[in-house]
C-alpha cells in the first residue's frame, strides 16, 4: 500500500471521485500543510491556518500506479488555477500533491512535468513533502455519499457514488 495526499479544491468531491477506483483502498479527508495544529473546518475556512482541503489516498500500487492515480487527479482539477476550483475560492482550495514516501518522487515529478508540458507553462499545483495532515470532522467524511445532492466542483458524470470503500 502507498499513500499520496491530494488537494483538489473542495475535498468532498475529490474523495468521492477517488473512491470509485478499484486500486484505491481507502480515502480520508482532512487539512494538510498548514501551520495550525489540529485545525477545525471553521478555522481552515478563515484562511488563517495555511491548510489545504486534502484527501489522503491509500492505494494498491499493483492495481493503480502513482502515474495512473495522478492521471485521474489531473482529470478533475484545473492545474493552472490559483486558490480556486469550481466556485470554491480561497487558499484552502489550492491544489497540491503531497507525499511522505520519497521513493514515489521520481514518478510524481515525471507525471507533473508531463502535465506542465501539456499546459505550456508552470502549474499552480504545489508539489511538496507532507508537513502535516489532520483528519477533518466526521461530517466531512464521505460527505457526498451521505448528502448525494451536495455541492461538488467535479462534474456529476465523473462521480459514481455507489460503491466507494473509504
Amino acid at each position: 500500500m502507498k499513500t499520496l495526499y491530494l488537494a483538489g479544491g473542495c475535498f468532498w468531491g475529490t474523495q468521492a471521485f477517488f473512491d470509485q477506483f478499484p486500486g484505491v483502498l481507502h480515502t480520508e479527508v482532512g487539512y494538510a500543510n498548514g501551520y495550525v495544529k489540529d485545525p477545525t473546518y471553521q478555522e481552515v475556512k478563515s484562511q488563517k491556518t495555511g491548510h489545504a482541503e486534502t484527501v489522503r489516498v491509500a492505494f494498491d500500487e499493483t492495481k493503480m500506479s502513482v502515474s495512473e492515480l495522478l492521471d485521474a487527479y489531473f482529470m478533475v482539477i484545473d492545474p493552472l488555477s490559483v486558490n480556486r476550483q469550481g466556485h470554491d475560492e480561497g487558499t484552502q482550495y489550492r491544489t497540491g500533491i503531497y507525499y511522505e514516501d520519497d521513493s514515489l518522487l521520481n514518478e510524481i515529478k515525471a507525471r507533473y512535468e508531463e502535465e506542465e508540458r501539456k499546459a505550456g507553462r508552470k502549474l499552480a499545483v504545489e508539489l511538496l513533502p507532507l508537513s502535516c495532515f489532520y483528519r477533518a470532522e466526521e461530517y466531512h467524511q464521505d460527505y457526498l455519499v451521505k448528502n448525494p445532492g451536495g455541492y461538488c466542483h467535479i462534474p456529476q458524470d465523473m462521480l459514481h457514488l455507489a460503491g466507494g470503500d473509504s
